[in-house]
């Protein structure tokens, strides 16, 4: 197989992987939202392992953000253009800084971190009947206020990243190299 055939191979692969596991969270109330748990953010961790999981990684983000598109309507086009970007932009600081992966994996949680709150107090205010901005038990309420909603945003999403990419997904890394993933990726297992 060709260098550039294994390479849009593998970024397909991980793009199924990818929008699959974030499909898979759609109903849970951590798959979307201000506070997130997506399992599949802990897939980003490939990008340490070969430069086909840059786009392999943003098109899994597209496609799965896409079907929010069928709750939210247009306004979820912000999350598939920027939440795309968001993973676009992890997914390349961790390729590029795969040699020190505590800080390539630090790519997807800062960038999620910092975009994806920017633009979700506008896609969910659509939400009927929830508020996602208020935690009356722990006496935090950041609804109303768009500051206050993206810190709380930047704060939540950005723990809920770190969760996932680093107590999941770190793991996985150092697995996927014991097995040695790495070299069949590049061609040399």
């Amino acid at each position: 197989m060709s260098g550039r055939t294994r390479t849009v191979a593998q970024g397909g692969v991980i793009a199924a992987a990818y929008a699959a596991l974030t499909l898979v969270m759609i109903q849970s109330p951590l798959g979307y939202g201000p506070v997130q748990l997506r399992l599949s953010e802990a897939v980003t961790v490939v990008a340490c392992l070969t430069p086909a999981a840059v786009p392999g990684l943003w098109v899994g983000a597209v496609l799965a953000n896409a079907y929010m598109l069928t709750q939210y309507g247009v306004l979820a086009m912000f999350d598939v253009v920027l939440g795309g970007a968001a993973t676009l932009l992890g997914a390349w600081w961790t390729w590029r800084h795969r040699q020190r992966p505590l800080v390539a994996l630090a790519g997807p949680v800062v960038t999620n971190a910092i975009i994806i709150p920017a633009y979700l107090p506008l896609m969910l205010a659509g939400a009927t009947g929830l508020d996602f901005y208020r935690l009356s038990a722990l006496g935090i309420d950041a609804s109303g206020s768009w500051p206050a909603m993206y810190l709380f945003g930047v704060v939540t999403v950005g723990i809920g990243q770190a969760i996932v990419v680093y107590g999941i997904g770190l793991p996985l890394l150092r697995a996927l190299r014991r097995l040695g993933v790495d070299r069949l990726l590049s061609g040399q297992g």
